[in-house]
């Protein structure tokens, strides 16, 4: 029964998305919208197809700047969850500012970091460091300091010191908290990169999108932009798999239910 269920909410979805094209598809052919509008799925495939090298050549410097901004936001989280929960002042201090960094629109700092670092590949990591750091620290610390405070004082009258309390008890149990919020990261990481790319650049998919958009070729944007999709879910079920390693008790779990 259990089976049957899984497999209809993985089709579910699936159908929901098929009935969306098929009408899609339907509308543009049967001239209720006009394709200079809106393009076909069609017509974006075909595009994509068309253009896949050049596409290909775009996505390989947009994943690459998602990759390592995304890398170093998680170093840097880490860094800062563990000195938080290590020294409760700190996080009292942080916190708040970390919070009212996300007040301010990542379109409003982007050309900010274009005027101080150029239009290299620098302020696009930034970029995505920005928007990536926020989600894997929060959830992080949210994490380490949902413990149960019983359980730690166990093994703390058993002799274990900070050091060993942290990796035995405290990491392991934070591990579902820091895949959620790297999960969420990992695919703010691409659109990071594309909007850093949009204030200047010689290469990449934001560059491509705002190059199709200005000769007014809709198809190659809307191409651009599944080529984002597919890599932000990519990236998504590959944090996923990487979670199932780290992880292997939650299968189990899984598995008794």
């Amino acid at each position: 029964m259990r089976k049957y269920q899984n497999t209809s909410d993985k089709l579910i979805p699936i159908v929901f998305l098929l009935t969306i094209l098929i009408l899609w598809e339907a509308a543009v052919n049967l001239g209720a919208v006009e394709r200079y509008i809106l393009p076909s799925p069609t017509d974006i495939i075909t595009a994509l197809i068309a253009n896949g090298s050049d596409l290909m050549m775009h996505t390989g410097t947009t994943f690459f700047e998602g990759m390592t901004g995304l890398l170093v936001a998680v170093c840097l989280s880490l860094i800062m969850a563990i000195v938080m929960d290590l020294f409760p002042v700190v996080k009292k201090a942080i916190y708040p500012v970390l919070v009212m960094s996300q007040t301010v629109p990542i379109i409003v700092i982007a050309p900010l970091l274009a005027m101080w670092f150029g239009f290299g590949i620098a302020p696009k990591i930034f970029v995505v460091v920005l928007v990536c750091f926020f989600p894997i620290t929060v959830s992080l610390i949210e994490g380490l300091q949902s413990v149960d405070g019983e359980l730690i004082n166990l093994v703390r009258s058993m002799g274990a010191k900070k050091r060993q309390i942290f990796t035995k008890i405290k990491f392991p149990s934070a591990l579902p908290y820091f895949f959620s919020g790297l999960k969420i990261a990992a695919t703010y990481s691409i659109m990071g990169a594309v909007i850093g790319e949009w204030l200047g650049g010689k290469a990449g998919l934001g560059v491509y999108m705002l190059r199709a958009r200005h000769a007014f070729a809709l198809d190659l944007v809307f191409a651009s932009i599944l080529v984002i999709v597919v890599l932000s879910i990519g990236l998504f079920y590959g944090i996923a798999g990487i979670q199932r390693v780290m992880m292997p008790w939650e299968k189990l779990k899984e598995e008794e239910e």
